[in-house]
């Protein structure tokens, strides 16, 4: 795809500075920047390569003065910073914007879709499956029976949606997602055998989610797992069943969440965060890299460590922790002046 830099200050309501017709047809960084690719500049420290950028266009802020001759084509904006991530948005609109039904794939007869639907090669819709208008489902993925999708969804290649999950609207589920697998429900005997609880429910994800490459989340035992509005999370997180994320809440890679556990909304947790089940953390909380939740969290609390401390009292003890050779060999010195 190629824009000129006329068109592109049209996208962003901007004033070109030099040739209106040179294009471009890639993005790169200022300092990286060859013919035919497009950059901005927004933090100071980056100034000099503007001089000796080969790129063809650059966004720069209004105010911004040249202080050298330049050949690279610029448009002015009033934020060139937002501006260039406004058109990376549309970039990636109109390279995602897919058409059609690849073969092979399989519809079934009673599943039913809207307009600009993207179906890619050997994908499947099950039985009475209902998907809005301007969904896109890439090659190879999976949707149960039952699954409803709400508009303008992504369901990126390898992607499984499994039966009677309710998915929102703007929904991105990226490569080798797994929504609704079973919960991890299993009752012993006395003889210490396992046999599986019957996982009947089902996951229910509202509208602006964003799900990360090998993240999977478990239907319910009974009801729902629920996945409130603008949650985001990262690759490779584990929601166990019955969990329920708050709206607005960002989950870092690596946490695995247990069953029945209660998140807030607007919640910040790192990677590698382990969370028992059964508890309930309030909103606004956040919460650091490999920490250990294992109790009832309130509200605004930031916690650190395993088991998480408060993250103040955690760093000073940190310091504790540290000198605490040094602070055993001082107690055995006074322990021996006190015994002679």
């Amino acid at each position: 795809m190629k824009f000129t830099a006329a068109q592109i200050a049209g996208i962003l309501e901007g004033t070109v500075e030099g040739n209106p017709e040179v294009q471009v047809s890639k993005l790169a960084k200022i300092e990286e920047g060859t013919s035919g690719s497009l950059t901005f500049l927004a933090n100071p420290k980056y100034t000099s390569y503007l001089y000796t950028t080969k790129a063809s266009i650059a966004i720069v802020n209004t105010d911004f003065e040249l202080e050298n001759k330049i050949d690279t084509t610029l448009i002015r904006v009033e934020d060139a910073y937002k501006s260039f991530s406004k058109l990376l948005e549309y970039y990636n609109q109109v390279k995602l914007n897919k058409l059609g039904i690849e073969q092979p794939s399989y519809i079934s007869e009673s599943a039913t879709y809207g307009e600009g639907l993207y179906l890619g090669a050997f994908s499947y819709l099950g039985d009475n499956v209902k998907i809005g208008n301007n969904v896109k489902i890439y090659p190879n993925a999976y949707v149960g029976d039952n699954v409803t999708i709400g508009d303008n969804c992504v369901l990126f290649s390898g992607a499984k949606v499994y039966s009677e999950c309710i998915i929102g609207d703007s929904v991105y589920i990226h490569s080798g997602a797994i929504v609704g697998a079973d919960g991890f429900g299993f009752t012993p005997n006395e003889k210490g055998e396992y046999s599986k609880v019957p996982q009947t429910g089902n996951v229910i994800i509202e509208d602006y989610v964003d799900i990360g490459a090998g993240t999977t989340i478990d239907r319910a035992t009974l009801g729902s797992t629920v996945i409130r509005e603008g949650v985001k999370l990262d690759n490779q997180i584990q929601i166990a069943h019955n969990v329920e994320i708050g709206a607005h809440t960002a989950i870092a890679a690596q946490t695995g969440i247990a069953g029945s556990t209660k998140i807030g909304k607007h919640c910040l947790i790192g990677g590698q965060v382990g969370i028992v089940g059964h508890i309930t953390i309030g909103d606004r909380v956040r919460i650091q890299a490999q920490s250990g939740i294992g109790r009832n969290i309130k509200d605004d609390e930031v916690l650190q460590g395993s088991p998480a401390l408060n993250y103040g009292d955690y760093n000073k003890s940190y310091v504790h922790f540290k000198n605490l050779p040094k602070i055993v060999q001082t107690v055995n010195q006074l322990d021996k002046k006190i015994n002679q």
